[in-house]
């Protein structure tokens, strides 16, 4: 099993609309997708492409602001209330075969695998098998796509 490219760095915000302005504003972002709500995950996400090099898009930063009080991003908003980094991201070409892996590896799955916000299956591992980061593990999407690169 191989992982692929890192694909993006979620970031928990109180705000999102305030997190678009410090991306535009201080971190020179130019392109923002449209918010949208997760109920499934009680989370509303909006992803910003991060300027590259040559006319190409950098790492996304995914946004991610709770939907309401039972949503699990105010544990961690509680405990950083301005946000922070919640989690990083990697792709997979085959997410049966990478749950497999990290499975036999004695990782701690977090949950079953589901469809996130990119619409290809997720799962995450636990921070501390993962030295000590929350690591999403996504299937990655597909050719003509609207989040293939």
């Amino acid at each position: 099993m191989k992982l692929g490219r890192l694909n993006h760095i979620g970031v928990a915000t109180p705000s999102i609309e305030e997190s678009i302005r410090y991306y535009r504003d201080v971190m020179g972002a130019t392109r923002f997708h449209k918010p949208f709500d997760l109920e499934a995950q009680g989370v509303k996400v909006c992803f910003v492409d991060t300027p590259g090099e040559n006319g190409t898009n950098g790492t996304q930063i995914e946004l991610i602001e709770p939907l309401g009080p039972e949503s699990p991003i105010n544990n961690f908003l509680e405990k950083n209330p301005s946000g922070g980094q919640h989690h990083v991201c990697y792709e997979v070409e085959d997410i049966e075969e990478a749950r497999k892996w990290f499975e036999d590896m004695g990782k701690r799955i977090l949950g079953p695998t589901r469809i996130g916000a990119h619409g290809t299956p997720i799962f995450f591992l636990h921070p501390k098998d993962m030295m000590g980061q929350l690591t999403e593990i996504m299937e990655t999407p597909k050719e003509g796509s609207h989040w293939s690169n």
